[in-house]
């Protein structure tokens, strides 16, 4: 049963990495498609999105099913929950992915503009936090995740700075409203996706080292034992 179980967990773990995969697609599509103003990446974006959904439900399904297996040790049993987390994140950033394209979609059937705001810098930085994030949860290493969070500040300030200038271009060109109405809901999509990269890195630090650091909690109520488990971590 124990060997059953631990197949189970590696089994699990590989089912998020493919869903990881295709959320951080995702994302890179709808940045290159806004880069580019490309409608087919747009469209993949779109199509993609089932695949994701069905994703998330097949990754839920195998986390329960290991709970009704046998009442797993302690870290097993963060590692499953924190797998639960971590795919509703990733559903949740292929939903922000679409949001992105369809706003790239409405920008492509208007006139071009110069917008002061670099999307295309700040989805890098977005995407980066993603794939750190799920690196994270592939190494089983906490400080790879600390690194993550610390990244959020950087996006926090580029959607901040982008609302200030994008505002005052609406004030001072109402012809290009709309464009900006769409380049500043992009940014606050990608600050979104910032902060379920950021819940992911938590998520990893719960795993690793028992310790919740969602509301700043310090690692003295962390388990002692801070190393991931191996069929879990890969390590």
């Amino acid at each position: 049963m124990r060997t059953r179980f631990q197949q189970g967990l590696d089994d699990l773990r590989e089912k998020l990495l493919r869903m990881g995969g295709l959320a951080e697609q995702a994302v890179d599509r709808a940045r290159q498609a806004y880069i580019d103003r490309d409608l087919n990446r747009c469209h993949m974006v779109l199509e993609g999105e089932t695949l994701i959904n069905q994703s998330e439900r097949e990754i839920d399904e195998a986390a329960f099913d290991l709970l009704a297996m046998q009442q797993p040790m302690a870290v097993d049993l963060r590692f499953i929950l924190a797998v639960t987390k971590i795919n509703s994140d990733l559903e949740r950033v292929g939903d922000q992915a679409v949001n992105i394209a369809e706003r790239v979609m409405d920008m492509v059937d208007l006139p071009e503009v110069d917008l002061p705001i670099d999307i295309a810098r700040m989805g890098a930085a977005v995407s980066a936090m993603v794939r750190r994030a799920l690196e994270a949860f592939i190494e089983g290493k906490a400080e790879l995740a600390q690194a993550v969070l610390e990244m959020d500040n950087v996006v926090d300030r580029m959607k901040d700075d982008a609302f200030i200038q994008l505002v005052k271009t609406m004030n001072q060109h109402p012809e290009v409203v709309r464009q900006s109405l769409d380049a500043l809901l992009i940014a606050r999509n990608l600050e979104r996706v910032a902060d379920h990269a950021t819940n992911i890195a938590e998520d990893v630090i719960f795993w690793v080292q028992g310790a919740d650091v969602r509301h700043n909690i310090t690692e003295e109520h962390a388990d002692p034992g801070h190393q991931a488990p191996t069929s879990a971590s890969g390590s």
